[in-house]
């Protein structure tokens, strides 16, 4: 059985439990992750596992035809992208309680990486191009 772990936002408002596939951590570079999240959005693959606490009504942003953005209505935290079908969620690896447990493995829509930044660990690195053809090879490429 694979460990659920606790996480929230800044306020406490909203707070969800998940079970992430593993404690692997990516980061995306797209720039409609980074206006949104203040950064490279951190993030952690928990499938369709998370389950919110009672009372918890976060906001949703529809960011495109399949994405949308998961966020605290009253203090603004991000707290995950996930597949508008509801198959996946990408879980902020921050809102997490004990974001420590994640290691940054993977890096995605390299492409449109600011040159203000890098990272220093060792990462398998996906242009935006070769995360479409991977995961959505029928989908035109866009941001989500």
């Amino acid at each position: 059985m694979v460990e659920r772990l606790s996480g929230g936002c800044l306020c406490g408002k909203v707070r969800f439990s998940a079970a992430p596939a593993a404690r692997d951590m990516g980061v995306c570079h797209c720039s409609m992750c980074r206006r949104w999240s203040g950064g490279a959005f951190m993030a952690v693959d928990c499938g369709n596992t998370v389950e919110f606490a009672e009372g918890a009504e976060p906001g949703v942003y529809v960011s495109s035809d399949y994405g949308e953005r998961v966020f605290c209505a009253q203090c603004g935290s991000s707290l995950m992208w996930r597949m508008r079908d509801g198959s996946h969620v990408s879980v902020s690896a921050q809102a997490f309680d004990a974001p420590e447990v994640f290691a940054l493995t993977t890096e995605i829509f390299v492409d449109e990486q600011p040159s203000g930044y890098a990272f220093a660990n060792s990462t398998r690195k996906m242009t935006g191009a070769e995360v479409f053809a991977l995961y959505a090879p029928n989908q035109e490429p866009q941001h989500g």
